[in-house]
């Protein structure tokens, strides 16, 4: 990992705009006298090609938060921008064209069974009009090459080792270049030795295509990969980020 501590610094030093910025969002589950609020009066700006670490207990509003930040929530009070997009009041126009620009990494692969690796990655790559007149499958296979699963392209999920099946989700993520990348506890159901393999993957392609990444988790052995680190608790970001580029080794 010594490579990346020149990586995190050129990051700090071209970074400037915001490709998240979030003010005073607030937010509530249920209805009525059942209604309880989850999110306090977060205040948040993640600029383009900052990797972001989100750490604190269960329990905390982290999921909550990333789900509102991949547009898979509506925002109910505040402002949040995406890519200069507001969430907050948006048409389910404007959300699916946010969500076209971000990669969403999950603790569960959530591969679909009946369809190969190729397959899986390049369903992401349908859902971008652009991408249907190019060679789709030469596009999946060459990601899948980049994740060491060349050998694997044309095997179903099943067949897969759990770290396999992540690699393919982060392929699948990351073969469209979205701009931004959010990860939810992408290493939780893995060995210690595929969980370091799977984030320092994530890291050499976000940062060879310039990617924003957030990524929630509880791993304390995968914290160095960050330039800054986000604290959560009881709803609130207790810590605005801690800059580690200085703590790399």
């Amino acid at each position: 990992m010594q490579n990346l501590t020149l990586t995190n610094q050129s990051v700090k030093d071209i970074t400037t705009k915001p490709v998240i910025s979030v003010n005073k969002l607030n937010h509530y589950f249920g209805k009525g006298s059942l209604r309880k609020q989850v999110l306090f009066d977060i205040n948040l700006q993640i600029n383009a090609g900052e990797i972001v670490l989100l750490t604190g207990p269960s329990g905390s509003g982290k999921t909550t938060l990333l789900t509102l930040l991949g547009g898979l929530r509506s925002a109910e009070e505040g402002s949040l921008k995406i890519l200069g997009q507001e969430m907050a009041g948006a048409s389910k126009n404007q959300l699916t064209k946010v969500r076209c620009q971000i990669g969403y990494i999950f603790q569960a692969h959530n591969l679909m069974k009946f369809l190969t690796a190729k397959e899986n990655v390049r369903m992401s790559l349908e859902l971008h009009d652009e991408k249907l007149k190019q060679d789709m499958d030469a596009i999946a296979i060459s990601m899948l090459e980049k994740v060491g699963l060349g050998d694997r392209v044309n095997y179903y999920a099943e067949n897969l080792s759990g770290g396999q099946k992540q690699r393919v989700a982060i392929a699948r993520a990351l073969v469209s270049h979205p701009k931004i990348v959010l990860a939810d506890e992408p290493t939780a159901a893995l060995d210690k030795k595929s969980g370091r393999d799977v984030v320092e993957l994530m890291y050499k392609l976000a940062k060879e295509q310039g990617i924003t990444i957030l990524l929630v988790t509880h791993d304390n052995r995968i914290l160095d990969i960050a330039d800054r680190i986000l604290y959560m608790e009881d709803g609130c970001l207790v810590d605005d980020g801690i800059d580690v580029t200085t703590k790399m080794h």
